[in-house]
């Protein structure tokens, strides 16, 4: 879709619903006063030692003993940690080991000859991230379909209104890169954003029908964990745009990280895309213009628009090797700009996303890839590891593993 035609539906949008501006401005002030006060409430949590980021263990997923407050409370931020998903030992061992992969395959002489290739994170105000392009490695592909992660991701996926949608009890496989950011790095910083479509969010039917009581000005109604019409959006095609549904972004840590070592930051407030989605709507924006969201970048959540929800961003807790961290594919998240700490900071980018017909559509092309070694489809081609020694092959596949995959 060329920019033209971008430009053109958001005016036709817009104008579409001119006669609603003024439910759309109550609508807006009536959420700004909800993250307000929201916000308020965090940074009081915050300054009380409070956790702010709901907490589980693993153990009470297992045991099917997780509180119904613990899974409403997942239900209003948006998010979780989840403590002891892996043994400590195993997941440092899988950072020892994902390390050498990186270093005997040269990985940082080759990444600096494909760097322009990934564009996606360039609307955002901080530096380029150091995330590496890697998919294929023995640690990611047994995290992936390790079951203690499928119990994990099956309990969150039943937090969703799922029935008739997708099936919480299998996943498919997204295969997505790793992270390892060195002490006293500064350059990996990623300002306040959501993935999953940006301008989408507003021009595409199938968000449309998602968001369809936030447009309407009455996002009170709107149900950030109903699946119902989530499978009906369609993204615009671009370098690291998600192109399956994701009930979770998520990651899991190889390395203890705190909030001083430059990890992730999150904006708790589950409802808080009906502030996004109306604020594109207020008078003080452009016609043709949605708050700086472009096509085939992250949905940039910036200052100049949503003070109020930057407001309310806070980094998660600490988090051992092993923990699990998920958060909602609406959720704002950022990357704090410094690792102050001495060790390094490393995670293996793994979300939830349940299987259903969008999800298992995406598989064949994935599977080629990892066939061949080459990046997942979703992302930029640098495909590295096409002749990289110790990559994952079918026999390090699992019958779950193969499930996940769509052998």
């Amino acid at each position: 879709m060329t920019t033209v035609e971008v430009r053109d539906q958001i005016i036709e949008l817009k104008r579409r619903l001119a006669p609603d501006r003024e439910r759309l401005r109550q609508a807006f002030a009536d959420v700004k006063e909800h993250v307000n006060r929201t916000a308020d409430t965090i940074h009081r949590d915050v300054a009380a030692g409070r956790p702010v980021v709901p907490e589980i263990d693993y153990r009470d997923i297992r045991d099917g003993a997780v509180p119904d407050a613990v899974r409403q409370a997942i239900r209003s931020a948006g998010c979780a940690v989840v403590r002891d998903v892996f043994p400590d030992d195993l997941a440092s061992g899988w950072f020892e080991e994902l390390g050498e992969y990186l270093e005997k395959n040269r990985y940082d002489e080759r990444e600096v000859e494909k760097r322009d290739l990934d564009t996606y994170f360039s609307g955002l105000e901080a530096a380029k991230p150091q995330i590496f392009n890697v998919y294929w490695s023995r640690p990611q592909v047994r995290a992936r379909q390790d079951p203690r992660l499928a119990e994990t991701r099956a309990f969150l996926d039943r937090l969703w209104q799922h029935e008739g949608v997708f099936n919480p009890d299998l996943q498919c496989t997204y295969a997505d890169r790793a992270r390892r950011r060195q002490p006293g790095d500064k350059s990996l910083g990623l300002s306040p954003h959501m993935d999953a479509g940006s301008v989408e969010r507003w021009i595409d039917p199938g968000y449309q029908k998602v968001y369809e009581h936030i447009f309407a000005g009455d996002w009170r109604r709107y149900e950030p964990f109903d699946a119902t019409h989530r499978l009906q959006t369609r993204e615009i095609p671009s370098p690291a745009v998600c192109s399956m549904f994701r009930t979770f972004q998520g990651w899991t840590a190889l390395t203890r990280q705190g909030p001083a070592d430059g990890t992730l930051r999150l904006i708790p407030i589950a409802t808080a895309i009906a502030y996004v989605l109306l604020r594109a709507f207020q008078d003080d924006v452009d016609e043709s213009d949605l708050c700086g969201a472009a096509p085939g970048r992250a949905l940039g959540v910036s200052p100049e628009w949503h003070a109020d929800l930057t407001a309310a961003l806070v980094s998660i807790p600490e988090v051992m090797p092993g923990d699990a961290v998920f958060w909602h594919p609406d959720i704002g998240h950022a990357v704090a700009d410094e690792h102050e700490g001495r060790e390094y900071a490393s995670v293996i980018y793994i979300g939830s996303a349940p299987d259903c017909p969008k999800n298992r559509a995406y598989l064949p092309r994935q599977k080629e890839a990892f066939l061949r070694g080459r990046s997942a489809p979703d992302f930029a081609a640098m495909d590295f590891e096409v002749d990289f020694t110790g990559r994952a092959t079918v026999e390090d596949l699992t019958a779950l593993g193969r499930a996940q995959m769509g052998f």
